[in-house]
């Protein structure tokens, strides 16, 4: 089972790519670039935990990003801002997607905690997947924050997801907590996700 595991750089996604390893499926890494929005220290970080995951698993995971900034930008101009970092998730997804096809892979794997975050919650998570159309896999759905920390820090990857860098910087004050689906899909039109991702998928580069 060849999956892809989207790669943030904080705590949780590098523990959701190691327990998919140690299950045995065939992990790829892939990292959204949110240039100019973030700096180039949040890639430094996730090839350091890249780099750590290969030392925990004992397996060489390849190493992807893909660029998000312009993504980002047509989200801000032409979306309400209560969706933002929903729209970002869902272009996110159809990115991998895209690349789950061009590189074999039959999941996505994302470090999603249920309502650990806003972006996080049931509602706004069925309304991230609309018209994904492939598994999203979230190894960690169920895990406490407590729990994912041990894990990280057991696997090497605690210190490095706590690196400073300047992450995403258009995140909104206030987000909803309880999204509308059709107002969801009705605002993926409207930025013309599916060619956003297919967009970003092309430009997608081995880093490791």
């Amino acid at each position: 089972m060849k999956v892809l595991c989207l790669l943030s750089g904080g705590i949780d996604s590098p523990v959701a790519a190691y327990l998919m390893s140690k299950v045995g499926a065939e992990v790829i890494l892939l990292h959204m670039d949110l240039s100019p929005y973030a700096d180039e220290r949040l890639l430094e970080k996730v090839k350091k935990q890249t780099e750590a995951l290969r030392l925990a698993t004992g397996k060489d995971i390849p190493l992807y990003t893909a660029p998000h900034g312009m993504s980002q930008q047509v989200i801000v101009d032409k979306a309400d801002s209560l969706y933002r970092c929903i729209l970002c998730k869902h272009v996110m997804q159809l990115t991998a997607k895209n690349l789950c096809q061009k590189l074999g892979a039959s999941a996505i794997v994302m470090g999603d905690s249920l309502g650990q975050v806003a972006s996080q919650t049931l509602m706004n998570i069925r309304s991230e997947v609309a018209g994904v159309g492939i598994p999203i896999i979230r190894p960690l759905i169920g895990y406490d924050k407590l729990e994912i920390i041990e894990i990280a820090k057991k696997i090497g990857t605690y210190e490095i997801s706590n690196m400073e860098a300047r992450e995403c910087t258009i995140v909104p004050k206030k987000v909803v907590t309880e999204s509308d689906v059709k107002k969801s899909q009705e605002l993926y039109e409207t930025i013309g996700s599916l060619a956003l991702a297919e967009k970003a998928a092309e430009d997608a580069v081995r880093v490791l």
